[in-house]
């Protein structure tokens, strides 16, 4: 990973450079320990000096993103983000299917944190320290809308809404056979699977969770859903509709394994988001269309 210092940087410490454009994301520490490991080069040449001077058009080359991502630094990617809505405090973007939110074990450069990072370095310091600006989160195989802080007071406000239960979240989904009921809830406590740590379970002991369904229309053995989250578990949605015997298609892990022709992923897409503003307290409503492989996998149940 490179940076290419400008005039405007010119004479700024390496600690301090690196902190801006790198992402640094609770305090100078972390980079100083990096630079410190001798990981940083400046021209080629390793840097073990945290406040070595930087001139205009030096190179400062981060030399072992493995070794610097451990010292918990976000690693900032240039990955392209379809930005649907963007002011000084806040962006909703249109995450791709595949794209992990933020990073973890076999993913150090390629989430959504990394390409945010890279979009926008001022959030490095709001947030968390593996997921700056992020307020809440979408599973990898699901598409649609998600909303990031940009600044420190959207991050407060965003938070607090999101435990308040003030921002609609509306999905779209496709599911095993047609709910007796047109539309429904979903009330059930959420937690961690005792025989699968890795799966979610409806568990006396977890959480409160409650999703809200109504079935737009049916496709015969299939039922096109919108669905309205009023919590926000992890794999809520999918845990809930396996629940009463209708899993998102496409689910590998909580589905059924019959699958549609050509649909490698869960078909579940987030397709609205409405909240007031953080900041202005003025209405924000961003909807998203179904993507390109959801779109088609639609078509081929209607043909």
């Amino acid at each position: 990973m490179e940076f290419t210092v400008s005039n405007e940087q010119s004479g700024l410490r390496l600690d301090v450079f690196l902190t801006e454009k790198w992402g640094q994301v609770e305090s100078r520490s972390n980079v100083q320990r990096v630079i410190k490991a001798g990981e940083v080069r400046i021209d080629g040449r390793p840097v073990s000096r945290v406040s070595a001077k930087i001139n205009a058009g030096q190179i400062v080359e981060i030399a072992n993103l493995t070794k610097a991502d451990s010292a918990g630094l976000i690693v900032p990617s240039d990955i392209p983000l379809v930005v649907m809505y963007e002011d000084d405090d806040i962006a909703v973007i249109n995450k791709p299917v595949g794209m992990t939110v933020h990073p973890g074990a076999g993913h150090t450069d390629d989430t959504l944190a990394n390409a945010a990072v890279h979009r926008w370095p001022r959030i490095v310091a709001i947030g968390e320290s593996d997921r700056p600006g992020i307020v809440h989160r979408l599973d990898r195989d699901t598409s649609g809308l998600m909303v990031i802080a940009l600044s420190q007071p959207a991050y407060t406000k965003l938070s607090e809404m999101i435990r308040d239960r003030k921002i609609t979240r509306i999905y779209t989904a496709l599911v095993h056979g047609i709910p007796k009921s047109s539309q429904g809830v979903v009330d059930a406590p959420i937690g961690r699977s005792p025989h699968n740590r890795t799966r979610q379970a409806i568990n006396g002991s977890g959480r409160p969770s409650r999703t809200h369904y109504r079935v737009d229309y049916d496709l015969g053995d299939f039922a096109y859903l919108e669905i309205r989250l009023e919590t926000g578990r992890m794999h809520q949605i999918r845990v809930h509709m396996d629940a009463i015997g209708h899993p998102v298609i496409g689910d590998q892990m909580y589905g059924r394994r019959k699958n549609l022709p050509n649909l490698n992923r869960q078909f579940l897409h987030a397709s609205k988001l409405e909240f007031k503003h953080p900041v202005t307290g003025e209405p924000v409503s961003v909807s998203s269309e179904l993507p390109d492989d959801l779109k088609q996998a639609l078509e081929t149940l209607r043909e």
